[in-house]
């Protein structure tokens, strides 16, 4: 069974459904509220954590929801606007269902997700990923700047691979800068 979908654990006739029953694995009792993810801000060990949760949600949601890859494609991971966008709607989620919100909380969820599956569609269209390739997404270059790199198409055969090396490099080169912030400010104090 999906890890967003409630499981009922050898539930008998004789014992009750309770609401611990319908709680996720994903959000532990003692978890704290959602609060928002500021991709910019996060340490090496934190990135890592926040890829594999999100990527697992997103996964999620393009199942139970049957999204498209003009909506949500493989590689979204790749383009820095759907990973803030779905990372917001991730949150959102996670508060609308959240287990001490209103009745009404899902209800608005799925009215903002209505808005975002809009402007997912506008991003993946300006980026160009598509279900079996991806290209970085082009940049209009200002006057004055220096020309933009041409952009080239990748074909990733397995995404679930792509993805664990995508992130691992992403976490390898935030603890490089890590690394190299520390080592300047030890620098610094000598």
């Amino acid at each position: 069974m999906d890890e967003y979908t409630p499981e009922l654990d050898a539930v008998d006739d004789d014992d009750p459904v309770t609401d611990d029953d319908l709680v996720s694995d994903d959000v532990p009792e003692t978890a704290e509220p959602p609060h928002p993810v500021n991709w910019n801000l996060l340490t090496a060990d934190e990135l890592e954590a926040e890829w594999f949760a999100l990527d697992r949600w997103v996964k999620w949601l393009r199942t139970t929801y049957g999204l498209p890859a003009s909506v949500l494609p493989p590689f979204w991971h790749h383009h820095l606007e759907l990973v803030w966008e779905l990372s917001a709607l991730h949150l959102h989620w996670l508060g609308a269902y959240d287990r001490e919100q209103n009745a009404s909380a899902a209800i608005g969820w799925h009215r903002d997700f209505a808005d975002t599956r809009a402007r997912l569609r506008d991003w993946v269209a300006a980026s160009g990923t598509r279900v079996d390739r991806d290209r970085p997404t082009r940049q209009t270059v200002w006057p004055g700047e220096d020309p933009a790199e041409p952009v080239e198409e990748t074909v990733i055969a397995d995404r679930d691979s792509e993805f664990t090396e995508f992130v691992q490099a992403d976490v390898a080169r935030r603890r490089q800068a890590e690394e190299d912030f520390y080592a300047s400010i030890a620098g610094d104090e000598q």
